[in-house]
């Protein structure tokens, strides 16, 4: 049976994900007089449910080839929608308005364990034809709406029934824009996922760390907005939230008032920080961004105590992390002090009613990630036009207590850890990482004494820590994010009486940073690794 073509509009209806399609294709059949044009199981969706469709073969005379891996890739389809209206040698029989199209499921079906175990799975998942009609209809919005969302449905709706049956120019192009931003979405989540399998494909052999963490050639990023924020860093500037392919953040938030853009970035410094510990609980709690005082301890209640108690004057107005549940002492402790934020993997009942009383108090809550999960880029402006790109910092830390297990991480110093020293100057290692450079961090019996940040040198950062730990720099350890650069570091440690010191080291000075600390009976760990924090 030959399609005949009636004096009125139509539209072109294929979608995957068929929700609300019912009332939308109602809408334009049966209020707005369009004719619907549809392919498989559209179309078998829609008679169902008593909505009338003409079928794509009629008109073009082809059925489903390949298995259904080509149907409306076909002229007598993209004509209608690409012809420019009045325009000599465009003419065409008919004319397709509205294209109502998404796409097959490409993003999720990524994340599941078929995509993991077959390399082809993917394949069936990457859209030819609904990509086609999508950009089809947005290059002609003079003309053509285009809807690749069920979430623009009810707008859309709105639109016909403000205009009479007809959208306005500026609203075609809307969608057109949103249709692009999705194509784009699209294609970058499959080149994403093709650059991880060939990634995987001709990894190098570990131990080339530049090898290991080679970023590829062109990065797309699809952000899309979670939430406008009150304002940035500064009540004159403007900030938002957004998301790496998704509109909803990772964490929620049960209790208090709108996250700033500083609350988001010193929760953020906190959690990856607790993130860091996963065998025991710990508490950090960070300042603009630096940490004022981290320790582990038996519970939530436990480290919060430890970790307050380093410097209480920094922590008034802090954001603290916890790696495990806040419960009811924990909450007892935080209450009387004021915090902006609070995060955690959970709130016992009775701790989430001891802090709901205060009324202010973000109380946030946060799944752990898995603790192999990879590393993200990170990326800072440089310029208008340009970005810096790197991997992220890893766990380095246990990398290092990896090799301390395996006999390859050595003292560099005659005098050797003991046992408990070498478990704080791994627990000092793993706070210097997220402390702004030059940084210095004391620490004894897994709870920060001392925190020397953001220095133009190391000496001073050094003389910070050690005027804060006071008497308890005694018998403490010492880490460095970057190497030894001069005696000076050395002596003030031993004038201090700290017991052992963990650096990269690669100083020109090592001969003698070390001889002094032989001389000063301390111990001293060289890991290989700078952490660096700009």
């Amino acid at each position: 049976m030959s399609f005949v073509p009636e004096n009125r509009p139509y539209a072109f209806i294929s979608v995957y994900d068929k929700q609300g399609l019912e009332p939308l294709a109602r809408a334009l059949s049966e209020v707005y007089g369009y004719g619907l044009i549809s392919t498989g199981g559209t179309r078998a969706f829609l008679q169902e449910r008593g909505v009338s469709c003409i079928d794509s073969e009629t008109i073009t005379g082809f059925g489903d080839l390949l298995e259904g891996r080509v149907k409306s890739l076909h002229p007598d389809i993209f004509a209608p929608i690409l012809a420019k209206r009045g325009k000599a040698g465009h003419e065409t029989r008919f004319t397709i308005d509205v294209v109502v199209v998404n796409l097959y499921p490409f993003e999720s079906a990524r994340l599941t364990p078929q995509a993991t175990q077959d390399p082809l799975y993917l394949l069936d998942y990457i859209d030819i034809g609904g990509s086609s009609l999508i950009r089809a209809a947005a290059k002609n919005y003079p003309a053509v709406n285009v809807l690749c969302d069920p979430a623009q449905y009810d707008g859309f709706l709105q639109e016909l029934k403000l205009g009479g049956g007809h959208s306005s120019l500026p609203f075609r192009q809307k969608l057109a824009l949103q249709a692009f931003q999705r194509s784009q979405a699209y294609e970058s989540a499959i080149s994403q996922e093709f650059e991880r399998q060939t990634s995987d494909a001709h990894a190098t052999p570990s131990g080339n760390a530049a090898g290991e963490s080679a970023l590829p050639a062109r990065v797309t990023l699809d952000l899309r907005k979670i939430r406008d924020l009150r304002y940035g860093e500064n009540p004159h500037q403007r900030a938002a939230l957004y998301g790496l392919g998704h509109t909803q953040a990772d964490f929620t938030q049960l209790h208090g008032k709108e996250l700033s853009f500083n609350n988001l970035l010193d929760m953020q410094a906190a959690w990856a920080l607790a993130c860091e510990f996963r065998q025991s609980a710990v508490c950090a709690i960070i300042k603009h961004n630096n940490p004022c005082g981290v320790a582990l301890g038996r519970n939530a209640a436990d480290a919060y105590q430890r970790a307050f108690s380093v410097d209480p004057l920094s922590a008034f107005g802090g954001v603290v992390a916890f790696n495990a549940p806040v419960c009811a002492e924990t909450a007892r402790q935080m209450k009387d002090v004021f915090l902006e934020v609070v995060i955690a993997p959970a709130f016992e009942p009775q701790a989430l009613e001891i802090l709901e009383s205060k009324k202010n108090l973000r109380l946030i809550q946060r799944a752990l990630p898995p603790a192999d999960a990879p590393a993200p880029m990170d990326l800072k402006p440089f310029g208008a036009h340009a970005f810096l790109a790197q991997v992220a910092d890893g766990a380095v830390a246990s990398d290092i207590a990896d090799r301390l297990r395996e006999g390859s991480l050595q003292a560099i110093s005659q005098r050797q850890p003991t046992d408990e020293q070498m478990a704080d100057l791994l627990f000092a290692w793993r706070v210097v990482k997220h402390v702004k450079s030059n940084a210095i961090v004391l620490a004894k019996d897994g709870r920060t004494v001392g925190l020397g940040i953001g220095q133009t040198s190391r000496i001073g950062a050094l003389e910070i820590a050690l005027r804060q730990a006071c008497d308890e720099a005694k018998d403490a350890v010492m880490a460095s994010d970057g190497f030894l650069p001069a005696e000076d570091n050395v002596a003030a440690a031993a004038q201090a009486r700290v017991a052992a010191i963990i650096q990269p080291g690669g100083s020109i000075k090592d001969k003698d940073v070390i001889a002094l600390a032989n001389q000063s009976q301390i111990a001293m760990v060289a890991t290989g690794l700078r952490e660096f924090r700009h």
